[in-house]
């Protein structure tokens, strides 16, 4: 039976070996695009505009937008009310006060106020900074993302390995870089 059981284990690891880095990502992809598509379905977003980049699988719905015309460039300061969620609507991370105490992950601690960024130069995960890329000063969006454009397969705290996300957006403010 030890024997049967290393032979098993053996040919596993030769055939696991066999697969690419690529084709795990791509694997990995689908399954993170499927997951978006029945998390829609199960929790309607209600929009008034939406944007499907099928290249990246990232989703944009928007529920209010501004047309203010203002899009934000490289170096400009943006602030931006955000909450980040699992598609289990686990939030685990927010800027808004009133979201993290309804959710409990309310830190005495933090300041919640929007987030204040230089947009382009800030390090922030992909998904986000697109995001914000195709939004107008005064927009409010949701943004689902497969997991490479958010953490990736090492995750982030609360936040598992090839995990996609849901960020809701609330663009307040863009001041242009002088």
């Amino acid at each position: 039976m030890k024997r049967l059981s290393l032979v098993l284990f053996s040919i596993i690891i030769a055939f696991s070996s066999c697969i690419s880095d690529s084709e795990n990502d791509q694997i990995i992809f689908e399954r993170n695009l499927v997951d978006i598509e029945n998390y829609l379905a199960d929790n309607p977003i209600t929009s008034v505009k939406e944007f499907n980049d099928p290249t990246t699988g990232i989703r944009i719905l928007w529920q209010e937008v501004s047309e203010s015309g203002e899009l934000a460039n490289i170096g400009d300061t943006l602030w931006v009310d955000y909450s980040g969620k699992l598609l289990n609507n686990f939030v685990f991370d927010t800027s808004v006060d009133s979201v993290a105490r309804q959710n409990n992950i309310f830190n005495p601690n933090r300041d919640y106020e929007p987030f204040v960024m230089l947009y382009g130069l800030t390090g922030l995960i992909v998904g986000f900074e697109f995001a914000l890329s195709k939004m107008e000063e005064g927009d409010i969006a949701t943004v689902l993302m497969p997991s490479l454009y958010g953490y990736g397969g090492q995750g982030q705290g609360s936040i598992p390995p090839n995990a996609p996300l849901l960020f809701e957006l609330n663009l307040l403010e863009l001041r242009r870089k002088d």
